[in-house]
């Protein structure tokens, strides 16, 4: 079923659409063809508004993966023999494709995921820009000449083979397909592997894939539970993996892939992020940015949410009384309703996880600035208020990743103390800084330990600027021309002549 984008589509619309597109007979693809699990077992997918079942995907098994594995290796050599150009043609028609069915996958992913289908909509238009950004960049993949001596010597780079792609559930269609865009481009094939609580879209994906690109190239696999992931890490021919999740994760990933064979590996995991506000901000430039910034439109479920709000004492109060304004009266709705602003939380274990850290903070002596808990305005779903607590800086709330819609208020004097607090957590992902001043916005910039920094914004990435972390929140760059280079492998060559 062909669908367009329209935003005037009403909440009841997009329901039936997504019942139906959930009603699939859902399949994995494999080698060019769409199959079931091994042992035909399948799992349960449910909605977080609803808290309802919605579809049934297959369970795969770890000779599901072996076979994929395989498939996928045996599709390598003759894709990674095309050209770079024949590569980005095909990536680019998949990209014409998947524009046809926009609508379908934002509401699949709202579905499944329960953010707010307007922001699933701009995730998807996002996944498009960045396949077209990679299919622009194939003629990237090039080497160069060393005048080393009187012979030829020169550099060429080459695909890995097969590239095991593992994402997150926050975004769920925009991983599926942005990620894959870089290997897939630099002539790996692809085993995708999306969450087992999202996984809607990227099967959506595989059906649509398999229509246009050969045999094997891309492979989507799903089980339910830690079972498929390892079995992919530990596969002795992935011989590169790119991870989208959280730290704890991303350790086990690193640990399973180092028992087996030393593997090339991207981590893109979690932040404890902080915004510093200077005296000399503007107080309503600070709260709008602390609002968007920690993406309250998902629930704060993004790894680069500013979730640490540090106030210069001089502004602290105006600050928080502009936040509050802005985030009073906030409706909480069907996230397949257009006029949605904030959807739930992706499932019951991560609600209740956040709710336990509200709590704890509370009891440990926080003051509640708004929010606190679930909405009194809705009966239905699993919807969280956007929370400010104010706290202290050595606080497990202000230092743990929660993955929700919770942010820690600290106040500061000294603009050392400031960066201090900043630096003190173990991720080291984003950090934002307010301040009119240039000098102490670039010094300050300099100082935070983080792979990415917004100078008087919060939250907005932009495609050809690396994305990524350091410490604790990942290893390698993304969303740039770092991350299609990062899926080849440089060979050197000498020529006698």
């Amino acid at each position: 079923m062909t669908t367009t984008s329209a935003d005037d589509v009403g909440v009841a619309e997009n329901e039936q659409l997504a019942q139906r597109l959930a009603e699939r007979d859902w399949r994995l693809l494999r080698s060019g063809h769409l199959v079931s699990a091994e042992d035909g077992g399948m799992f349960g997918v449910s909605s977080p508004y609803s808290e309802e079942s919605i579809a049934e995907v297959p369970d795969a098994t770890r000779t599901d993966v072996a076979e994929t594995v395989e498939a996928a290796h045996a599709a390598a050599s003759s894709w990674g023999r095309e050209s770079a150009v024949r590569r980005s043609e095909l990536v680019l028609q998949l990209a014409d494709a998947i524009e046809e069915r926009r609508h379908d996958f934002a509401v699949l992913d709202s579905y499944d995921g329960g953010a707010p289908i307007g922001i699933m909509q701009k995730d998807v238009a996002a996944a498009l820009e960045s396949l077209r950004y990679f299919a622009g960049l194939a003629r990237e993949l090039k080497g160069y000449t060393v005048p080393a001596s009187t012979n030829l010597h020169f550099t060429e780079l080459q695909p890995f083979g097969v590239v095991a792609k593992i994402i997150a559930f926050n975004h769920p269609f925009m991983f599926a397909a942005s990620k894959i865009a870089a290997p897939l481009i630099a002539g790996n094939t692809v085993v995708l592997k999306p969450s087992e609580t999202t996984p809607l879209s990227a099967l959506l994906l595989g059906e649509i894939a398999n229509e246009l690109l050969p045999a094997g190239v891309l492979n989507v696999v799903v089980g339910n539970g830690p079972a498929v992931p390892d079995a992919l890490v530990r596969h002795p021919k992935v011989r590169r993996i790119g991870f989208t999740g959280s730290e704890a994760v991303g350790r086990a990933i690193q640990r399973s892939a180092a028992e087996v064979a030393v593997k090339n590996i991207t981590l893109e995991l979690g932040g404890k992020n902080a915004l510093i506000a200077f005296p000399d901000s503007d107080p309503a430039d600070v709260a709008r940015a602390a609002v968007a910034g920690m993406n309250f439109t998902w629930s704060g479920q993004s790894c680069g949410s500013t979730s640490r709000l540090l106030l210069h004492e001089a502004i602290a109060d105006e600050v928080l009384n502009e936040v509050t304004k802005l985030l009073d009266g906030r409706h909480y709705v069907n996230p397949l309703d257009p006029k949605a602003i904030q959807g739930t939380m992706v499932s019951r274990r991560q609600y209740e996880r956040v709710l336990t850290y509200i709590d704890g903070a509370v009891d440990q002596g926080a003051q509640v600035v708004t929010g606190g808990g679930r909405p009194a305005s809705t009966d239905r779903g699993l919807f969280i208020e956007p929370t400010f607590l104010e706290v202290g800086s050595d606080w497990p709330v202000a230092n743990e990743e929660i993955f929700g819609p919770v942010v820690s208020v600290i106040r500061w004097s000294d603009p050392d103390e400031a960066v201090r607090i900043a630096n003190s957590v173990d991720y080291g992902l984003t950090g934002s800084v307010f301040t009119n001043d240039i000098k102490v916005a670039h010094q300050t910039a300099r100082a935070l330990e983080t792979g990415f920094v917004w100078i008087n914004d919060a939250g907005p990435h932009y495609l050809g600027l690396p994305y990524g972390g350091w410490k604790s929140s990942g290893v390698g760059r993304e969303e740039s021309l770092d991350e299609l280079l990062s899926y080849a492998q440089s060979k050197s060559v000498s020529v006698t002549l």
